[in-house]
């Protein structure tokens, strides 16, 4: 009987969020940018107007309320917007909890919660309606779900916390599938994919592993038609992959970028186009991806973001114009315009972040 009024709860909560009214920081058409500090005295979440011509201004500073650890964490999903704009998420992976912001129309963030994230060393969020995952890589790892209620407020839910494939995974993203009826994590370490079927209140199953196509699978992003398009950092290729029951068939197997250390990666709004940052080259690669699933090399250098550089994070902005990238070697945001063929441009300016800032958001 318990259970049945939690997992009414929890209903009642994804009505109600679902029906709330929302103004959404694109509502007046512009675009905003988010990443965090990582401090480990203390983080916070730093925030950018994005121009007519992609150009990016400093608007505010927001205070987390938890600790980062310091340094940068290497993974993809430390900062996620939800899917209506309201509100930002952002893990504190040195106090174990994540934090929420309400995003005002201006784009400046108001904190609402935080909240333990479930386990220890939070490295990445997602976000799939009401719904919230937090990826904890301490201990033997484990993801822990939330219902995020109108006020942006997060409460775990019950029977959540499920394990990854075992111990010393070394894992570098959650992320749910563009329906939100999976979750996907990937493994460096065992190599592997875990994927986890979501109900209707939001509770993860048990993990379904699969073997990676190649080695040290790292960022993803997710097609319009739930494929997921992994990077493979040991030999910079990408892959993708259908999600089954039995976990996740490969479509498109290491397909070379061309680059160096491939990590993060991005597919645009439309789902035309993927992109990867490939750390170790200072280059940003760019695919095509077919209504399959299937994705193919457009450039190996769309774009090259300098001698000596680190790109790291990526996100693309609602409408799809602009691309951003965290570039680390320099502590710089960089920017670029995505053409109607997937080719990318500089723009000119590029506002500098802390050294070991994290995670990378747009609206």
């Amino acid at each position: 009987m318990r259970l049945r009024r939690l997992a009414a709860g929890v209903a009642a909560l994804a009505l109600g969020l679902a029906l709330a009214p929302v103004a959404t920081a694109n509502d007046g058409g512009r675009s905003f940018v988010y990443t965090e500090t990582n401090s480990a005295s203390g983080n916070a979440v730093l925030a950018f107007a994005s121009g007519p011509n992609g150009s990016l201004q400093a608007i505010g500073s927001f205070a987390t309320g938890g600790l980062g650890t310091g340094g940068g964490l290497g993974t993809q999903g430390e900062v996620v917007l939800t899917q209506n704009g309201r509100w930002l998420l952002a893990v504190n992976a040195g106090s174990n909890d994540v934090s929420v912001f309400a995003v005002r129309p201006d784009g400046r963030l108001v904190r609402t919660d935080r909240e333990a994230a479930g386990g220890t060393d939070p490295i990445s969020v997602t976000a799939h309606g009401p719904f919230v995952y937090a990826l904890d890589a301490g201990a033997a790892g484990n993801i822990a779900g939330f219902v995020l209620d109108p006020f942006g407020r997060l409460h775990a839910i019950p029977g959540s916390v499920r394990p990854l494939s075992g111990a010393a995974t070394n894992p570098a993203e959650v992320a749910f599938s563009t329906d939100g009826r999976y979750l996907v994590v990937t493994e460096r370490d065992t190599n592997a994919l875990d994927t986890y079927r979501v109900d209707v209140f939001g509770r993860a199953g048990a993990p379904v592993t699969t073997a990676s196509s190649g080695p040290v699978p790292y960022g993803f992003a997710f097609d319009l038609r739930n494929h997921p398009i992994v990077s493979e950092a040991a030999n910079s290729t990408l892959s993708s992959y259908r999600l089954t029951s039995a976990g996740a068939a490969v479509i498109s197997a290491s397909v070379p970028t061309g680059g160096l250390a491939a990590c993060w990666v991005v597919v645009t709004p439309n789902g035309r186009f993927a992109y990867d940052a490939n750390a170790h080259g200072g280059t940003i690669s760019s695919f095509a991806v077919a209504h399959s699933g299937a994705i193919s090399l457009i450039a190996s250098v769309a774009a090259d973001t300098g001698a000596g550089t680190t790109p790291l994070d990526l996100a693309t902005t609602s409408n799809g114009r602009f691309l951003y990238v965290n570039e680390a070697g320099g502590h710089q945001l960089m920017g670029y315009r995505i053409g109607f063929d997937g080719s990318l441009t500089a723009i000119p300016g590029s506002p500098t972040i802390p050294a070991g800032a994290s995670g990378l958001a747009a609206s």
